[in-house]
Formats: structure tokens, C-alpha cells, sequence
């Protein structure tokens, strides 16, 4: 087995498999940024995103965590490689992105006319 900053791999796998399932206790399976809502038969789609980045950190009462889909824990994580090569700014946690302008629906009515 490899070794790693939180041990062998096993030991990871099980920390991990521990605070995700204490997560998914305490809170609903909703993705904390998008919404999208999760049942059982997609549950792995659902991760455990820890918000100081620190994954040693699982306090009991969840307060470091947020479950995020898979795409918008990417895209979490992916604020930080930008910073690293593009000297970004990013806060963790963060949710304040453009929004957008154009509307493709504003015009639907006239259009359902023709």
C-alpha cells in the first residue's frame, strides 16, 4: 500500500468513508452551490468538500464541511490551480461569480408567434 500525508491509503479510505458518511447524516443531499438534488441511486455523485481545504480537519458537528456535486467541487478546486497560474484571486468559499446578461428567452414570446 502507498503511503501519503494522511497514511497508507486504506487509512485515507477509511477516514474518508467516516466523515463522508457523518456528512451525509447531517445534512440534506443537496449541492451546496448548484442545488441539484440527490438520491440514493446517485449518491456518489455527492462529495464532502472540505472548506478550509484541510482534510484532517471533521470536526463532529460538520462545520468544515459542505457536500458538493462532482462538478462544482472541480470547479472549487480548479479556483485554485487559476490562482496558481494566473495569480487570481480566490477566497475560499467564495460563490460570487458573473452573472450572466444575455437572455436567449427574452424574446420567446414574439417568437412562438411567428
Amino acid at each position: 500500500m502507498s503511503s501519503d500525508r494522511f497514511g497508507t491509503s486504506a487509512n485515507y479510505k477509511q477516514k474518508e468513508q467516516g466523515y463522508r458518511d457523518r456528512a451525509l447524516k447531517l445534512y440534506p443531499w443537496v449541492c451546496g452551490r448548484c442545488a441539484r438534488e440527490f438520491v440514493y441511486s446517485n449518491i456518489k455523485e455527492l462529495t464532502v468538500h472540505h472548506m478550509d481545504h484541510d482534510h484532517t480537519n471533521n470536526p463532529n458537528d460538520g462545520s468544515n464541511w459542505e457536500l458538493l456535486c462532482i462538478y462544482c467541487h472541480d470547479n472549487e478546486h480548479a479556483k485554485y490551480t487559476e490562482h496558481a497560474n494566473y495569480q487570481t484571486e480566490v477566497k475560499a468559499g467564495d460563490t460570487n461569480q458573473d452573472t450572466a446578461t444575455y437572455n436567449p428567452f427574452a424574446d420567446l414570446k414574439s417568437m412562438l408567434k411567428k
